[in-house]
Formats: C-alpha cells, sequence, structure tokens
C-alpha cells in the first residue's frame, strides 16, 4: 500500500483525517489471552522481548483483534540501558529491577558499542512485522517503533527500580549535576542510534516515550527533558528524515507548548490529567495531539467510557489528531470495553 495512504501517516503529516486513527499505548499485553499464551512460552520478560518470532506475534495481536490503525514494537524502554550494560530483571510483582547507578565508575562501564549487537533481535522484530502486516491484509496499519527518553530511562537507572518520586534520581541531578548530565549525554547518542536502527529496519513512526517527565521543575524539565529531546530530533532528521516522530512528555502540562516548539516533534502525546481544549490551545493549530482517554474510563466501560470519548471527539475535530489513551492500557481491562472503543472512535 501507498504509504502516503495510511490514516496514521497521513495525520502526521497534518492532514485532520477524521474519524481519527486510533491506536493504544500497551495494546500488546496481559489483558489479551493470546498475549498470555504466548508469554508463557519465554523464560522471562526480556527473553520474550528478544525473541523475534514472539515479540512478532504479540506486536501483531491486537491489530487482529481491533484492527488499530497503528502496530507499535513490542518491547520495553529498558531495553537499551540492558544493551549498554546494566543489569536488568523482571521480577513478579515488583517490575523492572536495576543495580543502581551512581557514580562515574557506573556510567563509565556503560558500553555504548555493544548495543547494536544487543538489540539485533529487535530490530528482526521490526522487519517481521511489517512483512506481517502486509502478509496478513493489514497494508493500512502504520509501524511504530519506540525508546524510552533519556530523563525517564535514567530515574529507572539510578534508582534502580520503579518509584513514586524517584528520590535518588532528582538527588543525583540536584547533588552532581555535571555527573547527571554525563547519564543523560550517553543516553541521547545511544537513543539516537537505537531509533534509527528501528527506522532502518522498517519502522514508519518513531516515539519517545517520557513517562516521568513531569516530576521536574520547569528549569529541570528544560534540561533533563527538552534538550536531550530537541538532539534527539535534530539527530533523527539527519539520519531518517521521512520518518515522522511522536514525543509523550507525560504530566507535562503547561511545559507542553515549550516542549512541541523547541523539539520539533510532529506529534505530541498528551496524558489524561490535560484538558484537550487546553493542550490545543498551548500548542497550536497545526501541531498534532495524541490521546488521552483515561485508562481507567477504558476499564470502567458503560458510561463513563462513552462519555470520556465524547469529551475528547468534538474538541479535536478539524484539527490532526490521533485518538489513544493518557498513559497505557492497563491489564484489568475487559476486552469487550476496548471494542466499544474502536466503535465509538471510528463513529466519529
Amino acid at each position: 500500500m501507498d504509504p502516503m495512504n495510511k490514516p496514521l501517516l497521513r495525520v502526521l503529516r497534518g492532514e485532520p483525517v477524521w474519524p481519527p486513527p486510533i491506536w493504544l499505548m500497551r495494546q500488546a499485553g496481559r489483558y489479551l489471552p493470546e498475549y498470555r499464551a504466548i508469554r508463557a512460552q519465554a523464560a522471562d520478560f526480556i527473553a520474550l522481548c528478544t525473541n523475534p518470532a514472539l515479540a512478532c506475534e504479540v506486536t501483531l495481536q491486537p491489530i487482529r483483534r481491533f484492527r488499530f490503525d497503528a502496530a507499535i514494537l513490542f518491547s520495553d524502554i529498558l531495553i537499551l540501558p540492558w544493551a549498554l550494560g546494566q543489569g536488568l530483571a523482571y521480577k513478579e510483582g515488583e517490575g523492572p529491577v536495576l543495580p543502581p547507578l551512581r557514580d562515574a565508575a557506573g556510567i563509565a562501564a556503560l558500553d555504548p558499542a555493544r548495543v547494536a549487537a544487543a538489540v539485533a533481535p529487535v530490530m528482526q522484530t521490526v522487519r517481521l512485522v511489517r512483512a506481517g502486516l502486509e502478509a496478513e491484509g493489514f497494508a493500512a496499519t502504520t509501524l511504530i517503533g519506540f525508546a524510552g527518553a533519556p530523563f525517564t530511562v535514567a530515574c529507572y537507572m539510578v534508582e534502580g527500580h520503579g518509584s513514586r518520586d524517584f528520590a535518588a534520581v532528582r538527588g543525583l541531578a540536584y547533588g552532581d549535576p555535571a555527573l547527571f548530565a554525563r547519564l543523560i549525554d550517553t543516553l541521547t547518542a545511544a537513543t539516537v542510534e537505537y531509533l534509527a536502527m528501528q527506522a532502518d529496519a522498517g519502522a514508519e513512526v518513531l516515539m519517545l516515550f517520557d513517562t516521568w517527565a513531569g516530576i521536574l521543575p520547569p528549569s529541570q524539565f528544560r534540561e533533563y527533558v527538552i534538550e536531550p529531546a530537541a538532539r534527539i530530533v535534530r539527530a533523527l532528521r539527519v539520519r531518517c528524515p521521512d520518518v515522522p516522530i511522536i514525543a509523550f512528555p507525560r504530566l507535562a502540562g503547561l511545559m507542553l507548548g515549550e516542549f512541541v516548539r523547541a523539539t520539533g516533534v510532529d506529534a505530541v502525546g498528551v496524558d489524561a490529567s490535560t484538558d484537550m481544549a487546553v493542550a490545543a490551545e498551548i500548542v497550536g493549530p497545526s501541531v498534532v495531539l495524541q490521546g488521552n482517554l483515561d485508562p481507567l474510563a477504558l476499564v470502567a466501560g458503560g458510561q463513563a467510557l462513552e462519555n470520556g470519548v465524547r469529551a475528547i471527539l468534538p474538541v479535536m475535530r478539524g484539527r490532526p489528531f490521533v485518538f489513544n489513551l493518557g498513559h497505557g492500557i492497563v491489564p484489568q481491562t475487559p476486552i469487550e470495553h476496548v471494542t466499544r472503543l474502536t466503535e465509538l472512535v471510528r463513529a466519529g
């Protein structure tokens, strides 16, 4: 299929397609029984992410079931620190666990030279998914590659696990800004390479997830969220100039407009805490917005789901817009609610 006719790519070129294309963050995951069956075949989560056949299958599962307008590569934002040489494990009930990285020796031990070989299976997954979409009749479906943004990835690398406030990483940024900047620089350069490799392998759109951007005050938001994202975008414009870039600086709030202007991204994801009308006013009429249904409204279903969708669609009509959630789909989401969501969005 001519990529110029894919709904998501049309929107990312600035066309106000209606009804809008829809895909969901974490659309491949534990809420799907077919995912759980595949997950049981892998020794652990990293093994699943680095098994091209299984990761391809998982990526395609929600496309077969819901016919979303985009497939997003099944992987994880922490594959990059793992590829750089930091230890990583996923423990049941705990999530990701890494040896905390808090000194110059730890940062110096990160090895960008090993990334390409480590992520080679991920690139094979990208190639398999592109071929699979074509072979299974989903030629209009766009493939999205992604990476975690440097600040969010650094949060896990420094803290060693998830956190409510990431006090250790914020303490390092305040206490030793030169050291923290070195980590951000390392991650920024590695992220450019990782995303460019995905584009070379067949990803048609690239997305940058900065899940924890909103925990920073404005000055640090500019330094550790906006500036690295701007550097990544500038580099990717040279390496893969025809590949659109979506960023998701979660909880950016009033910084959203500055983020868009300074980074030059093609589209920006909006979290569920931000009114879409306000976001539209902040970023201006030409910027593509993506979002922002509360994932728990999707869990609730019924009138809550319908009200949530109907609060978003009229505000976004007439501008380039991608329907999505304000954060990732959660495991307890009923499948029939996702089906209903797609019906509501496609009815416009």
